[in-house]
C-alpha cells in the first residue's frame, strides 16, 4: 500500500488539480497538490530506511494489474522496489515537495497557477513510474510521460515566442534520443523474446556472444543495444551532442528549471544505465564510449558556463557538466558512485536554482547578472542560500575531515577515474579536474556578480528589491540540510558498504571489477587535486571580479575569437541549424509550393476538380424543371439524330 500511494499521490493531486482547479481555487490547489508529494516524499524517506540494507531482503515487486498480453510478450504494471529505486523515490519526491511550497510563493500571481501546480504533480508522477519500472515497456511510459510534462512545463507561458520555441526544442531533440531507446527496447525484445528486467538481466551471460545482422552488418547484440539504450539516455540527460535543450529549457519558470535540472528529468539517464548495469558490464567498449561522452560533456558545459551572464544559464550549464562528471561513473563501473553524485547533486543543485529563482524575484525577474552586484546586503538571506550551495558544488572540504555534499561525491569520481585502468582514464582524469576548476571559477564568478561589489541596477529596481517570503525560503532548508550533510551521512552507504548488501540486487558488477575498492587508494595527491582546484578557481575568481574587475571585459576583448567561441556554446546551434534545421525547412518548402501548391492543388483543387464543378454548374442551369421545355430538348435531339444518320445514308 505504502508503494502505490508514493507513486499514485502526485498523479491524483495532478487530476484533481487539472481537471477542477477553477471550481476548488488556486489555494486549494496549491495546498492539495503540495501535500500529496510531501506525504510521498516523508513515505519515500521510510523506504529509503527499510529496502536493500541487508542482503535485499526487502526487495519487492508490487503487481498493479495486467497490461499487455501479445505473443510472447506478456507484461505487467508493477511497482518495483530496491535500493536504487528507493533512492531515486527520496531524490525525486524531496525536491518535487519544495518546489512545490517554493511556488506558493514563486507563482502566487500567476493566474493559471492551477495549470501549473496539475504540470508540476504530473512531472512528478511520470518520473516516479519511470524510477519504480520493472519493465522496459513501463519504463518508456514513464520516459516519454516526463518528456510530455517538461514540454508543458518548459512552454508554460506560452504567450511567449521564447518559451513556445524552448519547449518546441526540448521536445524534438529528446525525440532523437528516444528513437534510439525505442530502437534498443527493440532489439532486447528481439534477443531475449522479453521486456521484464529480471528475466533479461538473468540472461544476460548466455547472449554475450550472439550477433544481430543490420543491412548486412554483423554487431555483438549486447554492445549494440548497450548503445541504443545511452543514446536514449544521452538525449534526456543532455550529453554532448544531444545538450542544446536544456540551457532554453530556462524559458520556463524558475522552480521548472529546479525540478528538470535537480532530480527529474535530466537524471532519467543516469538511472537507466545504472538499471541496466548487468548489460553494460558486458559491453566494455561501450563503457569506454559512456567514459568519453561524460567526460567531453562535463569540460564542454563547464567551458561555456565560465562566459554566461544569464544567472539561469550558469546553473544550467552547471547542471550539464556535472551529469558529465555522473556518466564518466558510470562508465567507469562505479554505478554507486555515479548515482551517489546524481542523490548529492539534487540536494545543491535545486537549491542554487531555487535561490536564483529568489534573486530574480527580488529583482524584478531581471537574470542578466552584469545588472546585478551588491544584492548581499539587501536579500542576506538569499546570499547565504546561495554561498551553501555554491559551496556544495565547488567541492568545499578537506580530505579525511569534512566537506559539503559534492566533495564526497564528485571527487569520489575524480578518484575512480584515476584509478581505472582503462584506456580512456587519462583523458577522463585529465577533463574532470579541468572541470572542477572551472566549476570553481564560474560558480564563485555567479556569487561575486551578483551580490558583491558594487549595484549596477537601475535605481527604480534597486528600490523594488525585498527578500522572498518565507514560503519560498523555509522549504529550502530541506536542501540546505542535503547540501551540507548528504555526502558525509551517506558516503559508506554507497561507496565503502560492499554492494551485495546495500545494492543487492539493484546493481550488477562483474567480479573482475574492483573499482570501488581502487578508489580508496589512490595517491594523496590526487585526493587533494580537486581541492586545490576548488581554491585556485575561488582566487581566481576573486582576483577577476572583485579586485580587478576590468580584467574581464580586456580578455575578452584580447581573446574575442575564444570569447565568442564560448558565449556562442562552441556554436553547436548555429552548425545544428545549418545541417539539419535549414536543410529541413528547404525540404518542406519544395514540397509545399513546387508539390503541394503547383502539382497537387493546380491540378487537383484549382484545376480538373474546379472545372468539373463549373461545368456541374452550367449543367444545373439546364435542368429548369417545365416539361415543355424536356420535349423540345428531345425534339432538337431527335432532329439532331435523325440528321446524322440522313448524312450517313447518303454518304
Amino acid at each position: 500500500m505504502i508503494y502505490s500511494l508514493i507513486v499514485f499521490l502526485p498523479l491524483i493531486g495532478a487530476l484533481i488539480t487539472g481537471l477542477f482547479g477553477k471550481t476548488i481555487g488556486a489555494r486549494t490547489s496549491e495546498i492539495l497538490t503540495s501535500s500529496f508529494v510531501s506525504i510521498s516524499a516523508i513515505l519515500s524517506w521510510i523506504v529509503l530506511g527499510n529496502v536493500g540494507w541487508v542482503d535485499g531482503a526487502n526487495d519487492e515487486v508490487v503487481v498493479i494489474l495486467k497490461w499487455l498480453t501479445s505473443g510472447n510478450l506478456d507484461l505487467s504494471w508493477a511497482i518495483r522496489i530496491d535500493t536504487l529505486t528507493a533512492v531515486m523515490l527520496v531524490v525525486v519526491n524531496t525536491v518535487s515537495a519544495v518546489v512545490h511550497f517554493y511556488s506558493i510563493g514563486y507563482m502566487h500571481d500567476d493566474p493559471s497557477r492551477q495549470r501549473f501546480f496539475s504540470y508540476l504533480s504530473l512531472f512528478t508522477f511520470a518520473m516516479l513510474m519511470l524510477v519504480t519500472s520493472n519493465n522496459f515497456m513501463q519504463l518508456f511510459f514513464g520516459w516519454e510521460g516526463v518528456g510530455l510534462a517538461s514540454y508543458l512545463l518548459i512552454g508554460f507561458w506560452h504567450h511567449k515566442d521564447s518559451a513556445n520555441n524552448a519547449a518546441m526544442k526540448a521536445f524534438i531533440v529528446n525525440r532523437v534520443g528516444d528513437f534510439g531507446f525505442a530502437l534498443g527496447i527493440f532489439c532486447i525484445f528481439y534477443i531475449f523474446g522479453s521486456l521484464d528486467f529480471d528475466y533479461v538481466f538473468s540472461n544476460v551471460k548466455y547472449m554475450t556472444d550472439q550477433n544481430i545482422y543490420i543491412l548486412g552488418y554483423s554487431f555483438n547484440s549486447i554492445s549494440f543495444i548497450c548503445v541504443l539504450l545511452f543514446i536514449g539516455a544521452m538525449g534526456k540527460s543532455a550529453q554532448f551532442f544531444l545538450h542544446t535543450w536544456l540551457p532554453d529549457a530556462m524559458e520556463g519558470p524558475t522552480p521548472v528549471s529546479a525540478l528538470i535540472h535537480a532530480a527529474t528529468m535530466v537524471t532519467a539517464g543516469v538511472f537507466l544505465v545504472a538499471r541496466c548495469s548487468p548489460l553494460y558490464e558486458m559491453a566494455p567498449n561501450v563503457m569506454s564510449f559512456i567514459v568519453f561522452i561524460g567526460a567531453t560533456t562535463a569540460i564542454f558545459a563547464a567551458s561555456v558556463a565560465l562566459v554566461q551572464n544569464d544567472i539561469k544559464r550558469v546553473i544550467a550549464y552547471s547542471t550539464c557538466s556535472q551529469l558529465g562528471y555522473m556518466f564518466v561513473a558510470l562508465g567507469l563501473g562505479a554505478y554507486q558512485v555515479g548515482i551517489f553524485h546524481l542523490f548529492t547533486h539534487a540536494f545543491f543543485k535545486a537549491l542554487l536554482f531555487l535561490g536564483a529563482g529568489s534573486v530574480i524575484h527580488a529583482m524584478s525577474n531581471e537574470q542578466d547578472m552584469r545588472n546585478m552586484g551588491g544584492l548581499r546586503k539587501h536579500i542576506p538571506k538569499t546570499y547565504v542560500l546561495m554561498l551553501v550551495g555554491t559551496l556544495a558544488l565547488t567541492g568545499f572540504g578537506i580530505p579525511g575531515v569534512f566537506g559539503m555534499a559534492g566533495f564526497y561525491s564528485k571527487d569520489a569520481i575524480v578518484e575512480a577515474a584515476f584509478a581505472t585502468n582503462l584506456a580512456i582514464s587519462s583523458y577522463a582524469f585529465t577533463m574532470l579536474v579541468i572541470a572542477a576548476f572551472m566549476t570553481s571559477f564560474y560558480s564563485w564568478r555567479l556569487v561575486f556578480m551578483t551580490f558583491h561589489g558594487t549595484p549596477r541596477a537601475s535605481e527604480e529596481v534597486m528600490s523594488h528589491i525585498h527578500e522572498s517570503p518565507n514560503i519560498m525560503l523555509v522549504p529550502l532548508l530541506v536542501l540546505v540540510l542535503g547540501a551540507i550533510l548528504s555526502g558525509y551521512l551517506f558516503y559508506d552507504s554507497f561507496i565503502y558498504h560492499d554492494f551485495k548488501e546495500f545494492w543487492a540486487s539493484s546493481i550488477y558488477i562483474l567480479k573482475e571489477n574492483n573499482i570501488l575498492k581502487d578508489l580508496h587508494y589512490v595517491p594523496t595527491i590526487v585526493k587533494w587535486t580537486p581541492t586545490i582546484m576548488m581554491v585556485l578557481g575561488l582566487l581566481l575568481a576573486y582576483y577577476f571580479y572583485i579586485r580587478r574587475p576590468n580584467i574581464p571585459s580586456k580578455i575578452a576583448g584580447d581573446q574575442e575569437v575564444l570569447y565568442k567561441f564560448l558565449l556562442n556554446k562552441w556554436y553547436f546551434d548555429e552548425v545544428y541549424d545549418f545541417l539539419f534545421v535549414k536543410p529541413t525547412v528547404s525540404i518542406g518548402r519544395l514540397f509545399w509550393k513546387a508539390g503541394d501548391e503547383n502539382i497537387i492543388n493546380k491540378y487537383g483543387p484549382d484545376g480538373i476538380s474546379k472545372q468539373v464543378v463549373r461545368v456541374t454548374k452550367k449543367m444545373v442551369q439546364l435542368q429548369s424543371g417545365l416539361i415543355y421545355h424536356y420535349a423540345f430538348s428531345m425534339i432538337i435531339g431527335l432532329s439532331i439524330f435523325i440528321t446524322f444518320y440522313i448524312i450517313i445514308g447518303r454518304g
